[in-house]
């Protein structure tokens, strides 16, 4: 399962806020959606570290104290975050199952949708790793991504293994985008730019003699992407095989 939980957030609170009614206001007449739905607008803007309370509670004209009554602490709110974003995924649980294609293809369908997932929402890489936050959203989500793979042939270990393989693939993949884009960013140069300017120092300074299969792969691979990598690529090549083990996996039974 692939939700995780903020640090030093207390889970027995933290369960609680997610579990709970986030839409009846308090007496500022603030509601736990609202104050969510602020944070993740600084964060798709700004990053995760750009969230904190007192500018949360500026982007909603409100005092910084009148949120604690509502969230306690930013770790619980990240987890709150997060959970709302999951909450976005998939218009039924049955999407991902409902698929063409079999469970193969209800396995692509959750790996896009958790690509662009990343894509709109970068700041969910910067969330910690840890325990599961267990929201309502995040078991929603588990459970359809487990449906296509029910009924195949897997065990229940087995299933959530796949499951877990294609998220991490995803996710890794998903990290490299935002750092591709974050260097062309602070650069000021896109991928292919910056492979017409390096390309030709790189095959200076690595001696084909020394590093004859490195170099060899290397100008191959950056003359196919066009720069030093192709997330795109990565998460079609690497999901491609890992559908093709899972599916030699069932065959095997």
């Amino acid at each position: 399962m692939s939700a995780r939980r903020a640090p030093d957030a207390d889970p027995a609170r933290s369960l609680a806020l997610l579990w709970g009614s986030h839409s009846r206001p308090g007496r500022s007449g603030l509601t736990v959606r609202a104050i969510v739905e602020a944070a993740i607008g600084i964060a798709d803007a700004e990053g995760l570290d750009a969230v904190s309370m007192r500018q949360v509670a500026e982007r909603l004209g409100a005092g910084t104290m009148s949120l604690y009554t509502h969230v306690p602490g930013k770790a619980e709110l990240t987890d709150l975050m997060v959970d709302t974003a999951y909450g976005r995924l998939y218009d039924d649980v049955d999407a991902p199952a409902a698929q063409p294609g079999g469970w193969r293809g209800g396995m692509e369908f959750v790996a896009a949708r958790n690509w662009d997932l990343y894509r709109r929402h970068p700041w969910m890489l910067q969330v910690p790793g840890g325990r599961p936050a267990l929201g309502p959203n995040a078991s929603l989500k588990y459970e359809a991504e487990l449906r296509p793979l029910d009924g195949v042939g897997l065990s229940d270990v087995e299933m959530d293994s796949v499951l877990a393989l294609v998220l991490t693939h995803v996710e890794g993949t998903a990290r490299l985008r935002a750092n591709m884009t974050r260097a062309q960013q602070d650069s000021g140069m896109s991928e292919s730019e910056w492979w017409t300017v390096n390309a030709p120092l790189l095959d200076k300074v690595m001696d084909a003699s020394r590093f004859p299969v490195a170099s060899r792969v290397g100008e191959a691979a950056g003359r196919e992407h066009q720069g030093s990598a192709d997330p795109a690529h990565a998460l079609a090549f690497g999901l491609a095989r890992i559908l093709d083990g899972v599916a030699a996996l069932i065959a095997g039974r």
